[in-house]
């Protein structure tokens, strides 16, 4: 296995042997805020040497392929596709190499504690309040359909020099805001959710409509399948993801017909079929209503 080897100097990416098949882009940087992107579209793993920076919080966005973290010859940790690792390290900084598998795609987004911490400085984010600035935070998820469309459009915009900067700059608020706002169980409301096996099956039910969105099966069976009632199902989806059990399967699905649409490989037809969609036709209408453009015209704007 061979390496492309690129150093990370005051938290922007250089190379020194950077090739065609291996991207590495400084998108946006400022004192506080850095926004990079990487690729890798050769056959072997590219290497590169970063660190976690000391009261910097650091995000890590595995669209495509595999992303390692060697942290040492004896420690090290994977994220897989569409997943998300999130650092925080008051203590010191951590050196590390970061190995891109072939075909991979990454975000980093790197920002100053005090500076994320004026952007909620009304929220009651745990790593932010006075008593944890000490505390080292860790976290890993999936990245959810609707910011893995924002990501995507980091590797596929085409911007002149003068907009750069500012678009950037919004796309940085827009991931924090995303990210940050992933709705979580209202266990006071409903009493039920305090069970963390019915969480888990209410987990369950909303990866097994995902992973069959194409032919989804009915509530009754969905239920039946996550070892839940219809009452169950219903109420704790709604309290947990924000929305209606379909709802949030068609949100998913036109969130996934934009990132097919992006990826410039399919006609509006193919992609509507692509998600579960008989009739174009219907397609059509269901995203228009949701994005407020047809399909076509979303296409043309791309181009």
């Amino acid at each position: 296995m061979s390496f492309y080897i690129v150093k990370k100097v005051d938290s922007t990416i250089t190379s020194s042997n950077n090739t065609s098949k291996s991207k590495f882009k400084t998108l946006l940087e400022k004192e506080d805020i850095t926004l990079q992107t990487a690729e890798n579209s050769g056959i072997d793993w590219v290497g590169i040497d970063t660190k976690v920076n000391r009261n910097i919080i650091h995000f890590y966005f595995c669209l495509e392929g595999t992303a390692e973290f060697a942290f040492g010859p004896h420690y090290s940790r994977q994220i897989e596709r569409q997943h998300n690792y999130f650092f925080y390290n008051p203590e010191n900084d951590l050196p590390f190499e970061l190995r891109l598998s072939p075909g991979s795609k990454l975000v980093a987004l790197s920002i100053l504690l005090e500076s994320l911490h004026k952007l909620f400085s009304n929220d009651a984010l745990p790593f932010l309040k006075p008593e944890n600035a000490k505390t080292k935070f860790y976290d890993e998820r999936e990245i959810p359909a609707h910011l893995y469309v924002v990501l995507n459009q980091l590797f596929t915009v085409n911007l002149s020099e003068n907009a750069e900067k500012l678009y950037y700059q919004g796309k940085v608020f827009e991931l924090l805001g995303l990210y940050f706002s992933e709705r979580k169980a209202d266990t006071e409301s409903c009493p039920f959710l305090n069970d963390q096996e019915t969480v888990r099956k209410i987990k369950h039910a909303k990866e097994y409509l995902l992973k069959h969105m194409e032919t989804p099966p009915g509530l009754k069976d969905l239920a039946k399948i996550s070892g839940l009632n219809e009452y169950q199902l219903k109420v704790g989806f709604k309290e947990i993801y924000g929305n209606t059990v379909f709802g949030y399967l068609l949100d998913h699905k036109l969130d996934h017909a934009r990132v097919l649409l992006d990826s410039a490989q399919y006609q509006v037809s193919e992609v509507a079929y692509q998600i579960g969609y008989t009739n174009p036709s219907h397609f059509i209408a269901a995203f228009k209503k949701k994005f407020g453009i047809t399909p076509k015209k979303y296409l043309m704007n791309k181009h």
